[in-house]
């Protein structure tokens, strides 16, 4: 009688090769399930940063075109660019405040708002040669993740377009 040569894996080689591809499998679920969360967080962060820099946009646009700066500390007041009104912003509730009016989203917190003023003086007056300078920096917390926040610190500057030399 002959034999026959049976060709094939025997089972002990598929239960090998089966816990490899799982083991494998395993490992890659669980760097793709990390790589999801980090996303998320990323742009959890990104979003309340672009919320910010948008109001911050809107603050430095009205002061560059604004006159007679006035403001110590957490409150800064101008003449709106057609001088039929006062513009106010300050920090209220945890939010930034243009008129009483909120221009951040909630989910932002800011715990500090400084406004920092130079050159305010007329020429004429005082004699000052400095152009109207408005220095703002802004610190809080943007969440990213269910209970998890980001803290931030951002500073920007704006000048006054025209001069009173």
């Amino acid at each position: 009688m002959s034999m026959k040569n049976n060709r094939g894996y025997t089972l002990i080689e598929l239960i090998i090769a089966v816990g490899l591809f799982a083991l494998v499998m395993t490992l890659a679920s669980g760097a793709y399930l990390v790589m999801i969360g980090i996303n998320r967080q990323t742009q959890g962060i990104a979003t309340g940063i672009n919320n910010l820099s948008f109001a911050l946009e809107t603050m430095t646009r009205d002061i560059r075109t604004g006159t007679n700066y006035s403001g110590v500390g957490g409150s800064f007041t101008f003449t709106s660019a057609d001088g039929s009104s006062s513009v106010t912003y300050a920090l209220r509730d945890n939010s930034i405040v243009q008129n009483n009016i909120a221009i951040t989203d909630p989910s932002v917190e800011i715990s500090s708002l400084v406004f920092s003023v130079s050159g305010i003086g007329s020429f004429r007056a005082t004699g000052d040669r400095q152009q109207a300078r408005v220095t703002i920096i802004v610190s809080g917390t943007v969440p990213y993740a269910a209970g998890k926040n980001e803290n931030f610190t951002i500073q920007t500057g704006a000048t006054m377009r025209g001069s009173d030399i």
